[in-house]
């Protein structure tokens, strides 16, 4: 009897995946188009309260409508560029400004696990604030952060828009950060850990050789979930903070002409959700040379 081979076993989940992924897509434009076929225009109303929306085609235009719109011009302007181009090239500025983010989100979330993992006093005193820090609504703190910002000077540095959206978006990306690398460095089981004290491994020693490989199944994930969490800052904080050229923006502006134009805000919601995708995707292929150390990620 033969066994298929690991990477073999692979390119199936990956298969099954991205097949579990089409379907869902597919589950989802059906159950859109099939409550606007079925619905009330109206809506569904329990008494006098709403609780489904409307299905007429200024509040859900049909599916092949949002795509058609976004092969078409942004405006009627001569030359004016196609709807996704637009899209596109306002995702790539929210892209980089959460990239940015993030990556300021994993040296400071990395940094606390190591904290917390070193000292349990500190795990004590700083993981409840910690998670007490993303209660505080993005929308109100976005702007005092612009403000905090405005007002640095160092020498010839001069603080950018950009900056605040970025630090805003690692505000958000942190905390799952933060919090799966303490769960993976406390993950080594307590006989490897009194293993290495026989062998009279300090701190450093036993953190590279045994803390930090068992950590990357928890790590890779949450890093992937602060990625999503990255652009999701970083669209509300545009939208709070007024910074132009980002897909937030590009939100606001789309949807005050949705009136006229319903399928139009529509592409902006599709370029956010294909950011996500990007970003959470960009930490999977980041996580691919490192596979070595992921064969319990899977049952994590």
């Amino acid at each position: 009897m033969t066994t298929a081979s690991p990477s073999r076993h692979t390119r199936r989940r990956g298969l099954a995946a991205w097949g579990w992924g089409l379907l869902g897509v597919l589950a989802l434009v059906a159950l859109w188009e099939g409550y606007k076929l079925l619905a009330p225009d109206d809506g569904v109303l329990i008494g006098e309260t709403r609780i489904l929306p409307r299905t007429t085609d200024l509040a859900m235009p049909h599916v092949w409508d949002m795509l058609i719109r976004l092969a078409e011009p942004v405006t009627r302007a001569d030359g004016s560029p196609p709807l996704w181009l637009a899209v596109a090239l306002a995702a790539v500025t929210t892209l980089g400004i959460a990239a940015a983010g993030w990556a300021l989100a994993v040296v400071v979330g990395l940094g606390l696990a190591l904290l917390m993992q070193r000292w349990r006093l500190v795990e004590w005193g700083l993981l409840p604030w910690i998670v007490l820090s993303q209660t505080v609504p993005l929308i109100a703190f976005a702007p005092i952060v612009r403000s905090w910002g405005s007002r640095i000077e160092i020498g010839a540095f001069e603080w950018q828009d950009w900056m605040s959206v970025a630090v805003i978006a690692s505000y958000l990306a942190f905390f799952p950060i933060a919090v799966g690398a303490l769960k993976g460095l406390q993950s080594p089981d307590r006989i490897h850990t009194e293993l290495l004290h026989t062998y009279a491994a300090g701190y450093w020693p036993t953190l590279v050789k045994l803390r930090l490989p068992a950590a990357v199944p928890y790590l890779l994930p949450a890093m992937r979930l602060g990625a999503a969490a990255a652009v999701i800052g970083a669209v509300v904080a545009e939208v709070s903070t007024g910074l132009q050229g980002g897909i937030g923006r590009l939100l606001i502006q789309f949807a005050g002409q949705a009136s006229g134009d319903p399928a139009k805000p529509w592409g902006p919601i599709f370029g956010a959700i294909v950011l996500g995708l990007v970003a959470a995707g960009s930490v999977a292929l980041l996580g691919a040379g490192l596979k070595d150390y992921r064969r319990g990620e899977a049952d994590r």
